[in-house]
């Protein structure tokens, strides 16, 4: 590794312990709050005193800004006292690294909130993320923070996972081109992006956190790592964090595989990587494959892990500082991560401390009131409107105001501006823990933003039931309203929250696709009353609602839409918004079907083979509109090399009365490979808006390597041979005829350096 010569020098001059402090970080605060991380209750050191920690040195400091409701002024301040006190009290004055959570936005307090990435992931938007990410980096760069740890880039396999909220669906290419879109966003600010959780989180058995994954290794190359490949790759994050869990018996923070023949070796990756957090001591306590916290430390070290966050468990523990000075395996793998910390500073300017101490004394002395400037609320209002889906209508939606119009709005989540929230969100992540605390972020409820949007109807509510509570005393209320209205907006869903204290979100996995509580039994009682019923289903996850969607007038689906997200809702409602939001991941039709995903071979198809029926309520790609769209004019080549790529055209043309977006989606199958491969997969995709009337040619250029996949040799190729390409209402109804392409020549042997992005212009 070649370094520049200040860090050379600097690696020269270091001693074992200033070396593994540079690989530690330090989470000052945390102990006064609630759980939001896993155990963090009983890690060892549970109240830091940062003299302690900081003696020679520091790597990085953890959520200073989200780890409690602190303005912008006071956590700069802080910030700013701890770089002053590396400054005057350690020998080398390297400044630390400060990092937070920013899956949502910052997780800081009057910080912007944008809808959760399953949201995101509905929109089919690149574009929009990037906005998002600029905007987050933005906001982290007024406050001198380096480093945000998002994306989340794990592919959903199983809905009861309370992490789905967090991932950007069922499809690797459309998490891939999404979360690069974020990546180049955020980091376009100079905040270094970490994509999460490498590799196989999402694949845990049974759908439950931390669980074991056992997944083949075709299927870790073909659909987990792809995400991560695009986004180191292509978006160049600067970093990346490991997964906790152990696949086929191998935990991830110690799997030199991974984090070196794969990161480092394979795809070049030269930025750091950082654990989750505890995830190194985990490998002692909850993987049982080290004897102490030290061999826990030594072997993840040795594996390609750099950086402990979010303290010091393991990596300040004697026995790792023995065998770092002790084993020359150690030593060589403690030089190689230091190296690449001090290389990431350097390019921060973290290794001039007074220029980083300047740089903080400026932001302070115009540190914002609120970090939600309208700038950023507007492009949380983009991807809100994007991402709300019609998943069913029968034409009585859009809904008209009119004097008169009695509507009922009903349902657990119809007023609660924490529904409209993921579990990263500083309102559920940190706030949960610190009742009476304003969010001091305008967020208006659904209910709001149902009177604002009918001034002349008479708009009411009841609540009807909690989200999960086995409360029954609200029914009566909300079916006498339900009773006296002439519509009722049953607006339904979830509570994000951490481990157990909410129904989605980490550590919130569920063993039901029913809706929680009670709301099941509130939505037949309010069917059975035969008032017209609109479902607006405010989750996390898909749930399978398919009986109350079949009985309901229309279904609006919202993926927790964030602080514009009522009025996108509302919108959609009224016609305001034409929905242009499709599914990022199949509504199954029941629980038995998971672990589901429609990149499934035929024998996951419905047949005669079981009698369990797999077929989705609603499949991938799915999303109406209050226009139409027709596609005409597709063709493609009969032929085209498997090292080149396939050009598609087809003219898109919006035949109804509005304006209005449809997500072109291409898909494919190759018919006859020497491995089994899915009955469909996405190829491409690209937004389209229209204005009524007016049509779109449209070109696209697809790489053949889209059709790559690992051969039984575990070489990643491309065969020769036909392949079918079609474009679709979504993954399972064909918009065009099936059209038939040959790729010609011998095995393409797929690359790094062969193209991943198609169309993806940001």
């Amino acid at each position: 590794m070649t370094h520049s010569q200040q860090v050379t020098t600097l690696l020269e001059s270091m001693s074992v312990e200033e070396k593994i402090a540079q690989l530690y970080s330090v989470w000052l605060g945390y102990t006064d709050g609630g759980v939001v991380a896993p155990e963090m209750d009983t890690q060892a050191d549970a109240a830091p005193e940062f003299p302690d920690f900081a003696a020679h040195g520091l790597g990085q400091l953890t959520r200073v800004f989200g780890t409690k409701p602190v303005l912008a002024a006071k956590g700069l301040a802080t910030l700013l006292g701890y770089q002053k006190w590396l400054r005057d009290n350690t020998r080398l004055k390297i400044a630390a690294l400060a990092h937070e959570e920013c899956l949502t936005g910052l997780a800081a307090w009057t910080a912007t909130t944008f809808p959760t990435p399953l949201a995101w992931a509905a929109t089919f938007d690149p574009a929009a993320t990037y906005a998002m990410g600029q905007a987050i980096g933005q906001t982290m760069a007024r406050l001198g923070v380096h480093q945000g740890l998002a994306p989340v880039l794990d592919v959903v396999r199983d809905a009861r996972w309370g992490r789905v909220e967090e991932t950007m669906g069922e499809d690797p290419y459309v998490i891939a081109t999404l979360g690069t879109g974020y990546i180049q966003g955020l980091q376009s600010e100079g905040i270094i992006a970490t994509p999460k959780h490498f590799v196989g989180y999402s694949n845990s058995r049974a759908g439950r956190n931390l669980a074991p994954v056992h997944a083949g290794q075709r299927e870790i190359e073909d659909v987990f790592l792809p995400p991560f490949e695009m986004a180191l790759l292509d978006g160049k994050a600067g970093s990346i964090m490991p997964a906790y869990v152990d696949i086929d018996s191998v935990p991830v923070h110690g799997d030199h595989r991974l984090l070196t023949e794969v990161l480092r070796d394979r795809w070049g990756f030269t930025g750091t990587v950082v654990s989750d957090y505890f995830g190194v001591a985990f490998l002692m306590k909850e993987h049982g494959v080290a004897v102490d916290v030290g061999e826990a430390a030594a072997m993840a070290l040795t594996a390609g892990l750099d950086v402990e966050l979010p303290s010091g468990d393991a990596f300040r523990s004697p026995q790792f500082a023995q065998l770092c000075a002790t084993d020359p395996e150690v030593a060589a793998a403690l030089d190689l991560a230091v190296g690449r910390v001090l290389d990431q500073k350097e390019t921060l300017g973290l290794l001039d401390i007074d220029a980083e101490i300047a740089r903080l004394e400026a932001l302070l002395a115009k540190a914002p009131d609120s970090l939600d400037p309208p700038e950023h609320r507007a492009v949380a209002a983009r991807l809100a409107d994007e991402s709300v889906i019609l998943l069913a209508n029968d034409g009585s939606l859009p809904l008209a105001d009119r004097a008169g119009l009695r509507i009922g709005v009903i349902g657990p989540n119809a007023d609660r501006a924490a529904a409209l929230f993921g579990c990263y969100s500083f309102v559920n992540h940190v706030l949960m823990h610190n009742p009476g605390v304003e969010s001091k972020i305008a967020t208006p409820t659904i209910l709001e933003a149902l009177r604002a949007e009918y001034p002349l109807a008479d708009v009411r509510h009841a609540s009807g039931c909690d989200v999960r509570e086995l409360d029954r005393s609200g029914f009566d209320e909300a079916l006498a309203l339900a009773r006296d209205c002439d519509i009722v907006i049953a607006v339904m869903g979830d509570q994000a929250a951490l481990f157990g204290k909410g129904t989605s979100g980490e550590g919130c996995d569920v063993d039901s696709l029913d809706l929680p509580g009670l709301q099941p039994e509130l939505l037949d009682a309010l069917l059975g009353v035969g008032t017209p019923l609109v479902l607006v289903p405010v989750t996390g996850r898909p749930y399978a609602i398919g009986r109350f969607s079949d009985q309901a007038v229309a279904t609006v689906q919202a993926f927790f839409p964030g602080e514009e997200g009522a009025s996108a809702v509302a919108g959609v409602i009224s016609g305001r918004i034409n929905p242009s939001g499709h599914l990022p991941v199949s509504v199954p039709r029941s629980l038995g079907v998971l672990p589901y995903s429609y990149l499934h071979p035929k024998l996951g198809d419905p047949g005669g083979v079981s009698s369990i029926d797999t077929t989705p309520q609603f499949s991938f790609g799915h999303g109406l509109s209050y226009t139409d769209f027709e596609y005409s004019q597709f063709t493609t080549p009969t032929q085209a090399p498997t090292d080149g790529w396939i050009t598609l055209g087809v003219k898109v043309t919006n035949t109804g009365s509005r304006p209005g977006a449809t997500v072109l989606q291409v898909y494919g199958h190759d018919q006859a490979a020497s491995v089994v491969r899915p009955m469909r997969q996405l190829l491409a995709y690209l937004r389209v808006t229209l204005d009524a009337g007016a049509s779109q040619q449209i070109s696209l250029d697809i790489p053949a390597a889209r059709f790559g996949f690992h051969d039984r040799s575990m070489t990643r190729v491309v065969e020769p041979g036909a392949v079918q390409v079609w474009l679709g209402h979504d993954c399972d109804h064909p918009a065009t005829d099936i059209h038939e392409v040959q790729l010609t020549g011998g095995i393409t042997v797929v690359t790094k350096a062969s193209p991943r992005l198609a169309n993806l212009n940001l």
